[in-house]
């Protein structure tokens, strides 16, 4: 809890105490105030006791209630929990009353008796501290369901943003303009392949539509995806691009963020020199639950610096299903990509 909350609460519980507590002694003829100088000396010397008798309650108080919360969680051992946070309430406040009671008594001695005033402020301090317990407790509750909805709402306009990202990084006018321009060469030169190209590329868009509002899919729906877009580089850029897929069978049904192949080998093709002489080859292939895309490296000159963002993105997604993410190395004259794969155990979710 804040600092500054809890000083807020202890000073407005001290408060409300000693003017009750003053007010009551007076009416009832146990301690009478003789005018209004007296009820402010009173309430200030009160207050500053009940305000060192709070931070005595409340501090051992929080941590009381963080310790219960480890051991004896409220959705779990119930009369253990309420038993315990009951009795420490009890110890803590008996405690403090004695302790300033003793410390007042010596500032100015009790006509009444120190063993009597302090039964009677243990008894007050243990019937404030369980109410205290409660309200800690209650903001505590407050504060962390604030918490998770603010966190939930960030993660939810996180998700929006890189779905977002994703769809407008798919659909991508360049894409479209270079497949387009590749589908009017093939019309006139050759309808069947042409045919088979409108198929795939049909393909490719119907996945991203089908997919861009689930966290995950198949590896075999993504390899499915995978085959599509490469078929459609290979129109355009012939045997300049080598594609070789090793993976064993088993382990299709694991599972993956959708798309995230595509901006793999999307990134590859960008920022690496294509041509018959100069052929990209890329190789995708399973290693220890670890799907692995490598590429060699012949960087363009003019590509610039990448800006690191389809990285960045692909991370996030996978930090919002797994602990995993994704590894980017380059060893020797190779772009290494490792992608987690999922068990398909994970309970797929869909809200935020």
């Amino acid at each position: 809890m804040p600092l500054r909350k809890l000083f807020k609460l202890i000073i407005s519980l001290a408060a409300s105490i000693q003017i009750i507590l003053i007010l009551y002694n007076h009416y009832t003829g146990f301690y009478v105030l003789s005018g209004l100088l007296h009820f402010i000396q009173r309430l200030s010397l009160g207050l500053i006791l009940s305000t060192i008798a709070g931070y005595m309650i409340t501090i051992p108080d929080l941590l009381i209630i963080d310790f219960l919360n480890r051991k004896f969680p409220w959705n779990r051992r119930i009369l253990a929990r309420a038993g315990l946070q009951f009795s420490f309430a009890i110890v803590f406040a008996v405690i403090a009353a004695a302790t300033i009671t003793v410390i007042s008594h010596s500032l100015g001695p009790y006509k009444e008796g120190l063993v009597r005033i302090i039964w009677l402020n243990a008894l007050i301090a243990s019937v404030v501290n369980i109410i205290v317990m409660a309200i800690l407790e209650a903001l505590l509750y407050f504060d962390e369901s604030n918490q998770a909805k603010n966190k939930a709402e960030v993660l939810e306009r996180e998700l929006f943003r890189i779905r977002f990202e994703v769809l407008k990084n798919q659909i991508n006018p360049h894409f479209m303009f270079n497949s387009l321009n590749v589908l009017s060469g093939l019309v006139d030169k050759d309808v069947e392949k042409a045919q088979v190209f409108i198929g795939e590329f049909a393909h490719i868009y119907r996945y991203v539509l089908e997919t861009i509002e689930k966290q995950v899919v198949t590896l075999d729906e993504e390899l499915g995806f995978v085959r599509s877009y490469i078929y459609l580089q290979q129109i355009r850029y012939g045997d300049a691009i080598q594609l070789a897929v090793n993976v064993p069978a088993e382990i299709l049904k694991l599972l993956m963020p959708p798309l995230s192949l595509q901006l793999v080998l999307e990134n590859a093709i960008k920022h690496n020199i294509i041509s018959s002489t100069q052929p990209l080859s890329i190789e995708i292939y399973y290693d220890s639950k670890w799907l692995v895309v490598r590429n060699n490296i012949q960087s363009k000159v003019s590509a610039g610096r990448s800006t690191g963002v389809g990285q960045k993105n692909l991370t996030k997604r996978y930090m919002m299903i797994t602990n995993q993410v994704p590894e980017f190395n380059v060893t020797n004259n190779d772009y290494i990509v490792k992608l987690p794969l999922i068990e398909t155990e994970y309970d797929e979710r869909t809200d935020y």
